[in-house]
């Protein structure tokens, strides 16, 4: 068989505005095991680990997944991590200052403490760890989106009880007005490239703009290139199928690029083929065009 893995993004691609997969897509992810054994489904998500889970366990697909757009190489399932990068610590610091100092909405965001060594947290702190938190210092508008459709329960808390205290593998700005666009611009100019930067859209908030801050050298196409390296496949063999802004360093490394039809356009001018939109079940139309078995 010519391809042996496939990096499928979720929200806009997966799943749609009403956080449902449609059933041609569960069906034919399931299929793909059965017919070819050891086909590796990879989802390839800004989300957290506790906001993927839900799509893990409807597909059953346990195996090694990227999570916060690259930060995190894990398989939740058996509790097993190949990788992750945290922000630099003065940096959550300084990037915090800036936010108190200019009114901006800052969100971290820190994973299970079972992915961390002992040294990794504080024993006063470590019962805000045995879940995914997403850390915020006020309430927000934002605070029913995380709850209802990804999973999270914001924890307010003083940074400083947070900062040094505890990974962070991302922080996030959110637009959704012009004041909240200039501060994002604002928030880039001062820090440049000492950040990475992901943009990432889901259908059920087509008017939020979810700025992931990360490490400046973690994005999908970093965390493909390590996973390659883990299960020894060529690029050429690789199925990528994505619709957001953040797949773009994924499907510039992958032997078959698939942009879904609600793509933006810069993912589609990269694509290989185009298929259906996440509504009318496009990631089962490019594997059943991809792969003629099925």
């Amino acid at each position: 068989m010519k391809y042996r893995m496939a990096f499928i993004d979720i929200d806009g691609t997966l799943v749609d505005s009403q956080n449902r997969i449609t059933d041609k897509d569960k069906d034919i992810l399931k299929r793909l095991d059965k017919i070819h054994p050891g086909f590796v489904i990879v989802l390839c998500t800004g989300r957290t680990v506790q906001s993927t889970m839900p799509v893990i366990e409807e597909l059953g697909v346990h195996t090694f997944h990227v999570f916060y757009d690259g930060a995190l190489i894990a398989n939740p399932k058996i509790r097993s991590m190949l990788f992750y990068q945290a922000i630099d610590k003065s940096l959550i610091r300084e990037a915090v200052e800036f936010c108190r100092q200019n009114g901006i909405h800052l969100s971290l965001y820190t994973n299970g403490a079972f992915w961390f060594d002992e040294h990794s947290i504080t024993n006063n702190f470590s019962h805000y760890l045995d879940k995914d938190v997403c850390f915020t210092e006020r309430p927000n508008w934002s605070d029913n989106m995380q709850q209802d459709f990804f999973h999270l329960s914001p924890t307010n808390v003083n940074y400083d009880e947070v900062i040094g205290k505890t990974e962070i593998l991302k922080a996030e700005l959110l637009i959704h007005s012009d004041e909240e666009a200039m501060q994002v611009k604002e928030f880039k100019e001062h820090f440049g490239d000492r950040f990475g930067y992901s943009v990432a859209n889901s259908p059920a908030f087509p008017e939020v703009d979810f700025i992931n801050l990360l490490h400046p050298q973690i994005n999908k196409g970093f965390a493909f290139n390590k996973l390659l390296n883990h299960w020894g496949y060529p690029s050429t063999s690789i199925i990528a199928i994505g619709d957001g802004y953040n797949d773009i360093s994924l499907l510039e490394k992958v032997g078959m690029p698939v942009a879904m039809r609600n793509a933006v356009p810069e993912l589609m001018q990269i694509a290989d083929y185009i298929t259906d939109t996440v509504e009318n079940s496009g990631v089962c139309k490019a594997l059943e065009f991809l792969i003629s078995e099925l």
